[in-house]
C-alpha cells in the first residue's frame, strides 16, 4: 500500500491519551476491564460445561457467547495495554489488518448468534413442553455454525474492501484500534462503491438479524399474552430480560457508529462508543446471564461446594 511515494508499511494508534499519568490510569482500568472479562466468561463457560442441568440449548448459546466475548476482547486489549505503558505505538500493516478481519468477523459472528437466541428465547416460551425438540441438538450446533461461516465471509468482504483503499493520507489512526472510522479518514479518495460495501454489511450483518430479533420478541410477546397468570407472565418475560438487555446495548452502540454515512464520522465521539461493545461490553455479558440466574448461581455454588444461601 503505498503514501505519495512511500510504502505503508505501519500505523500509529494514538489511543486515548498522550499523557503518560493517564496512560498509566487507563492502563489499570483496562488490565482490570480485561481480567474481569477473562474471568467472568471463562468461570461461565466452565460452569455451562460441568453442571448437567445447564446443558440445555439456552445456554449453550451462552457458551458460545462467552467464548466470542473472550476471542472478540483479546483482540483489542492486549494492544492497548501496551499502546498504553510502551511509547511505541506503532501496528505494523499487517497486524492491522488482522486485528481488522478477527474483530469484524467476531461482531458480525455476534450479531447472528443474538438472532439465534432471540429464536431460542422464541421456541422455548411458545411451546415449552416442545422445546427440546424444536431446538435440537443438531439445529443448534447449525445455527452456531452459521453464525460463524456468515460473520467471517462478510469480514473477508470487508477487510478485502477496506485495506484496498488508497491511503495517501497520513498514518496516524486516531483511535485505540483499526477500525472503519479511522482508516476511512485516513483515505485518499472513498468512492461509492465501497460506501454502498458498507451499507450492504450493515444490512446483512446488523439490520436482518435485528429484524429476526424484533420478529422473534413479536411472537414471544403474544404468547406471552396468551398466558392467564400474571405470574406465569413475568416468569416467562423474565427468561427473555437478560437477552434483550444484551441485545439492546450490543446492537444500540453497533448503529451508533456504522449506520451513519463515512462523512459524519466523529473519531472522539466515536472512540467512547466503540470502547463500550468492544471493552466494556464482554465483561458486562457474563454479569447480564447470570446475576439473576438461580441455575448458574446453583452451578458456582456446587463448583466451589458453597452451601446454598436463603437469600
Amino acid at each position: 500500500m503505498e503514501r505519495g511515494n512511500h510504502t505503508v508499511t505501519e500505523f500509529i494508534l494514538l489511543g486515548f491519551s498522550t499523557d503518560p499519568v493517564m496512560q498509566m490510569v487507563l492502563f489499570v482500568l483496562f488490565l482490570g476491564v480485561y481480567s474481569l472479562t477473562l474471568l467472568g466468561n471463562t468461570t461461565l463457560i466452565i460452569l455451562i460445561c460441568n453442571d448437567s442441568r445447564l446443558h440445555t440449548p439456552m445456554y449453550f448459546f451462552i457458551g458460545n457467547l462467552s467464548f466470542l466475548d473472550l476471542w472478540y476482547s483479546s483482540v483489542y486489549t492486549p494492544k492497548i495495554l501496551v499502546t498504553c505503558i510502551s511509547e511505541d505505538k506503532s501496528i505494523s500493516f499487517a497486524g492491522c489488518l488482522s486485528q481488522f478481519f478477527f474483530s469484524a468477523g467476531l461482531a458480525y459472528s455476534e450479531c447472528y448468534l443474538l438472532a439465534a437466541m432471540a429464536y431460542d428465547r422464541y421456541a422455548a416460551i411458545s411451546n415449552p413442553l416442545l422445546y427440546s425438540q424444536a431446538m435440537s441438538r443438531k439445529l443448534c450446533f447449525s445455527l452456531v455454525i452459521y453464525s460463524y461461516t456468515g460473520g467471517f465471509v462478510n469480514a473477508i468482504i470487508l477487510t478485502s474492501n477496506t485495506f484496498t483503499l488508497d491511503f495517501c493520507g497520513d498514518n496516524v489512526i486516531d483511535d485505540f484500534f483499526c477500525d472503519v472510522p479511522p482508516l476511512i479518514k485516513l483515505a485518499c479518495d472513498v468512492k461509492e462503491s465501497y460506501q454502498s460495501v458498507l451499507y450492504f454489511l450493515l444490512a446483512s450483518n446488523v439490520i436482518t438479524p435485528t429484524l429476526l430479533i424484533l420478529a422473534s420478541y413479536l411472537f414471544i410477546i403474544a404468547a406471552i399474552l396468551r398466558i392467564h397468570s400474571t405470574q406465569g407472565r413475568l416468569k416467562a418475560f423474565s427468561t427473555c430480560s437478560s437477552h434483550l438487555i444484551s441485545v439492546t446495548l450490543y446492537y444500540g452502540s453497533i448503529l451508533y457508529i456504522y449506520s451513519r454515512p463515512s462523512s459524519s464520522y466523529s473519531l472522539k465521539r466515536d472512540k467512547m462508543v466503540s470502547t463500550f461493545y468492544t471493552v466494556l461490553f464482554p465483561m458486562l455479558n457474563p454479569m447480564i446471564y447470570s446475576l439473576r440466574n438461580k441455575d448458574v448461581k446453583e452451578a458456582l455454588r456446587k463448583l466451589f461446594k458453597l452451601a446454598p444461601s436463603n437469600v
